[in-house]
């Protein structure tokens, strides 16, 4: 596969995606939203500090210009930041008062947003600056910031997608029988490093009952012949994610064995099925719900059917039972219903998928069926 660079972000993008937080705040009720370092202030930004006792700050309210406050010795960096021009930068000094250098910017008795992966130390030290204020965390007030994706983070996460399924058909052609599921974990990551991914977050290799942890990280288990196999990986690539899954057999399976298999890939089927706009959340859990429960598995599936995916790995919106958010054009996800049978082996199959104008798309589209590795 010959990589493509992708299309960069611009200024406009960065600009667009600040003031439609800002602007989501305000409609929300809330006097603004403060970013800390981590995967919102990439996306609204395309900063990337690592997060420390300095404080960094994203400010955004609306009518505003957008403020980004950062330690002196960090500035330079900033500046460079891909979305630098579309904001306002502010530094403080070592031996200064950060929280003072954040205060006259927000409204006294405001009520904020605060991205999920704020240090409390930061969180603490806002509130002692200013004791009127009051804060939520982003992902309950704001869940959908980054759910729906432009045209430009619609093609990196395909090209995830796309890298992916390559790692996964080169996976095939290795052994399996005789090695340890960190052999093959290894075997996996290196594929997608190779395929053009930056960061690898997870190589899920569960043989035989390994199977049936849905998260069991690979361990000294030699797999042998007749197990099955859940192999469950993705990363980033381009700062984006990828994650799929298949489940194999190391030789035949046995009829059982293939009547789990084939139940679970009717559910996957039926879950995409109900991918369309309009459609609430949970109806994608329970139409692949639906499918293992009337086989008679319906406790033998223990996870919500899917998650959001972006620059992370699992973010909002969830596929799962009580959540009403309609499916919008643009929100890309998994689908990946899975049955547990403790003690034997599992079975999972998952696709990352975009809402479209009149249903949906799928960004991993190898095989489904059970494949026969040695």
């Amino acid at each position: 596969m010959t990589a493509t660079a992708p299309a960069p972000f611009t200024e406009d993008d960065y600009r667009a995606r600040m003031a439609r937080a800002a602007g989501a705040a305000a409609d929300a009720g809330l006097a603004g939203v403060l970013i800390a370092p981590g995967p919102d202030l990439i996306h609204l930004t395309g900063y990337r500090p690592v997060a420390t006792e300095r404080l960094t700050v994203l400010v955004l309210t609306a009518g505003q210009d957008p403020v980004l406050v950062v330690p002196t010795l960090e500035a330079p960096d900033a500046e460079h930041a891909a979305g630098a021009s579309a904001l306002t930068l502010r530094d403080w000094t070592d031996g200064t008062d950060p929280y003072a250098a954040v205060a006259p910017l927000l409204d006294v008795s405001g009520r904020f947003a605060v991205s999920d992966n704020t240090w409390a130390m930061h969180l603490l030290g806002l509130q002692r600056a200013l004791p009127g204020t009051s804060y939520t965390s982003l992902t309950d007030a704001l869940p959908m910031l980054r759910a729906v994706k432009d045209a430009r983070e619609l093609a990196r996460i395909e090209a995830a997608g796309a890298a992916a399924d390559e790692a996964y058909g080169e996976i095939l052609k290795v052994p399996f029988a005789g090695r340890r599921e960190t052999e093959v974990a290894a075997d996996l990551a290196a594929l997608l490093l190779r395929f053009g991914h930056s960061q690898v977050d997870f190589t899920v290799v569960g043989s035989g009952p390994n199977g049936a942890n849905p998260h069991h990280e690979a361990g000294d288990r030699t797999i042998v012949e007749g197990d099955m196999v859940v192999l469950d990986f993705g990363g980033l690539k381009d700062g984006y994610g990828s994650d799929t899954t298949r489940t194999v057999h190391v030789g035949e399976p046995t009829v059982a064995e293939q009547h789990i298999h084939d139940v679970v890939l009717e559910a996957q089927r039926a879950g995409v099925d109900a991918v369309r706009p309009g459609a609430a959340c949970q109806e994608v859990d329970r139409a692949a719900r639906e499918i293992i429960e009337e086989a008679g598995y319906g406790d033998l599936f223990i996870h919500r059917t899917g998650h959001g995916i972006g620059v992370t790995t699992h973010e909002p919106p969830y596929m799962i039972e009580g959540e009403e958010q309609p499916l919008v054009p643009g929100m890309c996800f998994s689908v990946e219903p899975g049955i547990y049978l403790p003690g034997r082996f599992g079975v999972r199959i998952e696709d990352i998928v975009t809402v479209t104008e009149d249903g949906c798309r799928r960004f991993n589209n190898t095989d489904r069926r059970m494949a026969i590795v040695s």
